[in-house]
């Protein structure tokens, strides 16, 4: 196998075609990226900004350029040499008409040749929550008919623009009768008799007769661990990889498959060894992919969050807090914030699917003699997930590991040593169900419960975590980040190294991202809202500077302020964040533009926090006040306000920078195949999506790279621009493309520094054979009065070097300069012109 040396990835559809991306591949090739990496590619719904809502796995979407052109991007990248990684979505397809499999199964029920590729509970009726009432009323008010299908021309129940097809044995013969049918009895009569079930979107949540994907009813989850729906779902993604189209995989939401590792054999065997997979999987603390899958590794939300440990102050985020915890005027309990999170899952946003569990529980119970009743159950088994620690775990029709028979111990042990009161005999059922330990009459409904329980514990972690609690706790937004903790960890540098150690040992190959589609905000944007954890009083005064100005922004509600004050230093850290360095405050083209893009993320942010809005349930009065004073910001009547912010908050934005190029030199560096996220090799300010799946400004991007020069780091523009960033990145794309194994295999060893400012330097080696580099990075360059200046220095302090790097004569991969070394290295007789060394042995 051919391993990337690095990634590039794009995000097809909103512009970007194939035939535009094969236009792009002269200059990624320059950049240094040995792969591309492309989002979802095969045909999605008409109106798909992202790819995951997949109509046909078998067919490549006529949308970005179909077959044709994306052979045209393929032989351009093999003209370049370079290789071609798809992202590929096993677990759901659209819940959609325009979907063949899914129409099919609609207007056939059972009887569809696809009834068993979607995970539907057949014991029902299919419920289409695509109403915006109840049945009842909508067919009260006129808003169902009997018409045609415009496509085929059968009978359908046409609602608004959709039509959903009349199953063949309830009109056959009587499909003019049927068209002609409009009295309301009539129609509910014949609804009556459909394999499907038309209800409001409001009712999803506790009556859905599919599983979807997380709260996502358009997305019905797939039975892709049936080989003949494996084979059928990967007919031409195994055609791409077997006539060398493509070299790599990227699972999305590998979690969500009933049995994540059969998927990985079956897949790997029909791939081949040649086939670099990687999988979407968040680690939770301390958990590491297990051993027995047949990947290279993650896609790397745990590395965003280990370079956490690297760039936050942790002897400075206790002040932080309490400033935090003082302008709200509480002081929140993070496990007590978890839980709440959790149980608004559990108890609302899953409730369907945690009923149906406790409905198996219940079913298992009574036929072994021992009723319990089942507000027990659903009692014990809200609290089984709220102290779930990970995602899932991972056992099969055959029983669980011994590993996560231990995990579910643990979970138990934590509910029963809580001050919760919980029935032991309904945990002792749900545990043993888990485990297998069932009469034999009662062992398929113990795999049925234990599959679904495994593929609902991972939504429920990610909707509380992820979708509600980092929409909370708005202390330090930059930490707030997928595959973060929700409980924050002590941060140190200690924490990092051995974080890198622990990769280079489990998934030397694995994805290290700082940006993807996913993440909550660019890594530019997180790289400078770490630096507010080295000056807390700087920014806390900031705050109530800011709120003072635009206090009479505040509208009082009945239930209080909105924006509330904890809010408003949400709105001032997430602005703070996304403004570019160069970004004019007077150009009110721009202006304009950023608000609407700002107001789209703030009305999100809103909604997932829900805590006075949300997304089933939206307050108009509390949204417009919110987002009034968000606008106000960007007023002309405020105009001085944008320019005072930018000014105010100059300290952080070069720190900022400072952080960002830091970040970068460490993902290049460090064990982990490094991934560009497309144009994040200039800046990425973004916020959440839709915001970060904007095009970038490859025009300028290709023209820089194609005529730099080497950026003289002590000229401000060139790290306002992103210039520098680039430069950096192709400059050390290029080491790893010349030295590929001592990357790719070479050890990871921190270097410790010494000295009065040892706490502002980050080192480290990678070692392999006679190969080494050493790497020493700045951090924490705001002085103790919060100003920054550009360019930051390195720290006088003295490294103790490596047996490798000892005697030995280093090349500056950035200088050019030959550097001599002892036993140690001192950085005061270092050339400190930059805020980083990378240091390699000449051959």
């Amino acid at each position: 196998m051919k391993f990337p040396t690095a990634t590039y990835r794009l995000q097809f559809r909103n512009g970007m075609t194939f035939d535009r991306a094969r236009d792009l591949v002269p200059y990624l090739k320059q950049l240094g990226i040995s792969h591309l990496y492309a989002s979802p590619i095969f045909t999605a719904t008409s109106q798909s900004t992202h790819g995951y809502d997949v109509t046909d796995a078998n067919e490549i979407d006529p949308a970005i350029g179909g077959r044709a052109g994306f052979e045209r991007m393929v032989a351009a990248l093999k003209e370049a040499g370079l290789g071609l990684i798809l992202d590929i979505v096993p677990n759901h397809m659209a819940a959609s008409l325009e979907t063949p499999w899914w129409k099919d199964v609609i207007e056939h029920g059972e009887e569809s040749r696809y009834a068993h590729h979607f995970d539907i509970d057949w014991s029902r009726r299919l419920t289409l929550p695509v109403l915006g009432d109840d049945f009842e009323a909508v067919l009260e008010a006129g808003d169902l008919a009997i018409k045609p299908d415009p496509e085929t021309g059968k009978p359908a129940f046409a609602y608004f623009d959709a039509f959903y097809p009349l199953n063949p044995s309830t009109y056959d013969g009587r499909g003019t009768e049927i068209l002609e049918t409009s009295d309301k009895a009539a129609l509910a009569q014949l609804h009556d008799k459909q394999p499907y079930r038309l209800m409001s979107w409001r009712d999803a949540a506790r009556d859905l007769s599919y599983r979807r994907f997380f709260e996502v009813t358009g997305l019905a989850g797939v039975r892709v661990e049936d080989e003949a729906v494996f084979e059928e779902s990967h007919r031409l993604i195994l055609e791409l990889v077997r006539d060398g189209a493509v070299q790599g995989l990227r699972i999305d939401h590998i979690d969500g498959l009933a049995d994540p590792k059969g998927y990985l054999d079956r897949l790997h065997r029909a791939a081949g060894q040649d086939c670099y997979i990687v999988v979407e999987k968040i680690l939770g603390a301390g958990e590491q992919l297990p051993a027995d899958w047949p990947v290279s590794g993650t896609t790397g939300y745990e590395f965003i969050a280990a370079l956490s440990n690297a760039l936050v102050d942790g002897q400075k985020i206790e002040a932080l807090q309490s400033a935090y915890q003082d302008l709200v005027e509480e002081h929140p309990d993070a496990k007590a914030q978890l839980r709440a999170a959790k149980l608004l899952m559990t108890g609302r946003n899953f409730e369907g699917e945690a009923s149906v569990l406790v409905g198996l529980a219940a079913k298992i119970a009574e036929d072994a003699g021992c009723p319990i009743p089942e507000s027990d159950l659903k009692a014990a088994l809200s609290e089984i997930m709220i102290a779930f620690p990970v995602y899932r775990t991972y056992g099969t029709p055959e029983g669980m590991r011994a590993d996560d028979k231990a995990l579910l111990d643990h979970v138990i042990e934590t509910i029963t040593g809580s001050d919760h009161t919980v029935s032991t005999e309904a945990l002792a059922l749900i545990t043993g169900i888990l485990k297998g330990d069932v009469p034999n009459s009662s062992m398929q409904g113990s795999v049925t419960f234990r599959t679904k329980f495994q593929q609902l514990t991972g939504p429920i972690m990610a909707k509380s975590v992820e979708d509600t609690l980092f929409f909370r706790n708005n202390m330090l937004l930059g930490l707030n980040e997928v595959g973060a903790e929700p409980i924050r960890p002590d941060f140190s540098l200690d924490h990092f190294h051995r974080e890198m150690q622990v990769r280079k040992e489990r998934q030397p190959l694995g994805i290290s991202g700082t940006s993807t589609h996913d993440t909550k905000r660019g890594e530019d944007a997180r790289a400078r809202l770490y630096a507010i954890s080295e000056a807390p009083h700087i920014w806390s005064e900031a705050v109530a500077d800011w709120r003072a100005i635009n206090s009479k922004a505040v509208r009082e509600l009945p239930d209080g302020p909105a924006p509330e004050p904890e809010v408003e230093w949400m709105i001032y850290q997430a602005l703070a964040g996304v403004l570019s360095p160069n970004f004019n405050t007077q150009d009110e083209k721009a202006v304009e533009e950023l608000k609407k893009r700002f107001l789209t993320y703030l009305e999100k942010a809103l909604r997932e926090a829900k805590m006075r809005t949300d997304w089933g349930d939206s307050r108009e009065d509390y949204e417009e006040a919110v987002l009034g004073y968000a606008s106000h910001l960007f007023s002309s009547d405020n105009k001085d306000f944008l320019g005072y912010f930018k000014k105010t908050i100059k300290p952080f934005l070069e720190a900022g920078l400072a952080n960002s190029l830091a970040q970068t030199i460490i993902k290049l560096m460090a064990p982990g195949i490094p991934d560009i996220y497309q144009g994040s090799e200039g800046f990425d300010f973004s916020l959440v999506d839709p915001d970060n799946r904007r095009e970038p400004d490859y025009e300028t991007l290709s023209k820089r790279l194609a005529t730099a020069q080497k950026p003289n780091a002590d000229d401000i523009s060139v790290w306002h621009d992103g210039s520098l960033k680039q430069y950096v990145t192709a400059t050390l794309l290029d080491l790893r493309q010349s030295t590929p194994d001592l990357f790719n295999e070479g050890d990871y060893l921190p270097v410790k520094p010494q000295g009065s400012s040892a706490a502002h330097v980050i080192a480290f080696a990678r070692m392999h054979a006679d190969e080494a580099v050493l790497v020493v990075l700045a951090r924490f360059t705001l002085d103790r009065d919060g100003v920054q200046v550009l360019p930051p220095r390195l720290a006088e302090v003295t490294l103790e070097m490596p047996n490798g790097l000892r005697d030995r004569r280093l090349h500056d991969v950035w200088t050019g300069e030959e550097i001599e070394t002892s036993d140690v290295l001192d950085l005061a007789g270092a050339d400190k012109a930059y805020p980083f060394l990378v240091l390699k042995t000449l051959r």
